[in-house]
């Protein structure tokens, strides 16, 4: 049976501010993480995308802090991306909201201007992408001597994207004596290896099955031959009023710039588009609309998988299957959020039915498979797309299996070239 919020000991100002964001019950890792971390351990927190890990982390962080004082930050949550600081900074401030504690989110793809102002004033806690927060360190802007609690939020995409070193620059710059709480949605060698750097004897919470979906998410794959057959899904899918705030995920800008122009044209939105071209405050408002029901589609590349926090969100398309297998698990967990029901649709090409494969061996369970509509127009295949296909299968075969020659063979070399000859310059009597 579960708890309330009030058995987990939080103070007054918490749970009015609970009670206001119109959370009932502590979701399982919230009834697990809070009564270790206000009890001082170190955690490690393994659970998916959707289950409440911000607050998790943030309602005992909030009472340990407890109140404004002094000039220097007393916490510190790193997160890989710009969206993601945002959404926790968001999550914290809504969780705040009856206490004076100051709360500041920094983050690249701005002037740190503005940043360094609200620094100056006095923090006590700190949101921050790694590189902005040791840009902002090595200015002199930042002090760390009164840092008692470190949050590593994400970690596995941390890893990913190559923050590594960074992290480890920022370890060595606060003090030794400190609280960690290591969050991540999945458990791969490189997470283990820095729990193991990172982490004094934690305490482990893991809510699920690593890189397990949650069961609100209804998931499903289409066979779809081509990039023009997928189009003609998402445009006969848009028709269907059931797709009220639809969220589809590309492999590259430049897919999602095309699809988006291509919903544009056809009035099926209002549509926007998102990826790592697009500024910082284009991001942000777009991403508000999104989250006010403004925008009823949104086309994104992986930049924004783990920073989106919309609840109602109803659809999640992968238009393109991901290559690296834990970004499933981010994509789709954009909806299904909050004890809502979603639908993720994924859309393979016939080689993208080796990562359908890869995908269901992460997150242990078959994704069903159906036939495409009737209503969808099956369009022939262009030759370079036939030919980059089967490629891509030719390559897996490969991997998969060393003695497989393959169908496309490299070129027999021709002969070297013989001395040139100029048939027409004589050759020189030889003089006796």
């Amino acid at each position: 049976m579960g708890i309330s919020f009030e058995q987990l000991k939080l103070n007054r100002q918490l749970l009015n501010a609970i009670e206001e964001a119109g959370y009932a019950t502590p979701t399982p890792i919230q009834q697990k993480a809070i009564p270790l971390i206000l009890n001082g351990h170190d955690v490690l927190g393994i659970a998916q995308t959707g289950t409440g890990k911000t607050a998790a982390f943030g309602l005992p962080l909030l009472m340990k802090v407890k109140y404004a004082q002094g000039q220097h930050i007393r916490a510190l949550v790193l997160a890989p991306t710009k969206e993601l600081v945002l959404q926790i900074s968001q999550v914290l401030q809504q969780l705040a909201t009856y206490t004076d504690v100051r709360l500041l989110a920094i983050y690249g793809g701005v002037g740190p201007k503005t940043q360094l102002e609200h620094i100056e004033k006095g923090l006590d806690i700190l949101v921050a992408t790694p590189g902005r927060f040791l840009d902002l360190y090595n200015r002199g802007a930042i002090v760390t001597k009164q840092v008692k609690t470190l949050v590593l939020d994400e970690a596995d995409k941390m890893m990913d994207m190559g923050f590594m070193p960074q992290i480890q620059k920022i370890l060595e710059v606060i003090p030794v004596k400190r609280q960690n709480l290591l969050f991540s949605a999945t458990f791969p060698p490189r997470v283990v290896e820095l729990s193991h750097e990172f982490l004094e004897y934690p305490e482990h919470i893991e809510i699920a099955p690593q890189a397990t979906t949650i069961d609100t998410i209804a998931q499903v794959f289409y066979r779809v031959p081509n990039i023009k057959t997928k189009i003609n899904f998402v445009a006969n899918r848009l028709e269907n009023n059931a797709y009220q705030r639809v969220l589809i995920f590309t492999k590259t800008k430049q897919t999602a710039d095309n699809l988006y122009k291509y919903i544009d044209r056809k009035a099926l939105g209002p549509v926007r588009v998102l990826h790592a071209n697009k500024g910082q405050n284009t991001r942000i408002n777009t991403m508000q609309l999104f989250k006010e029901g403004e925008l009823r589609v949104l086309v994104a590349t992986d930049v924004v998988s783990r920073g989106i926090d919309v609840t109602e969100v109803s659809h999640v398309i992968n238009f393109d299957v991901p290559t690296h297998y834990e970004d499933y698990v981010h994509r789709i967990g954009r909806t299904g959020r909050a004890e809502k029901k979603g639908k993720a649709i994924t859309l393979a090409n016939e080689a993208e039915l080796y990562h359908i494969e890869k995908i269901e061996q992460l997150i242990r369970k078959k994704i069903p498979e159906k036939k495409l509509p009737k209503e969808v127009e099956i369009a022939p295949t262009p030759p370079e797309e036939k030919q980059e296909i089967a490629r891509a299968i030719d390559y897996q075969k490969r991997k998969t299996d060393p003695a497989y020659k393959g169908a496309f063979h490299a070129k027999k070399r021709k002969p070297a070239n013989k001395p040139f000859k100029n048939k027409n310059i004589k050759k020189r009597k030889r003089r006796k």
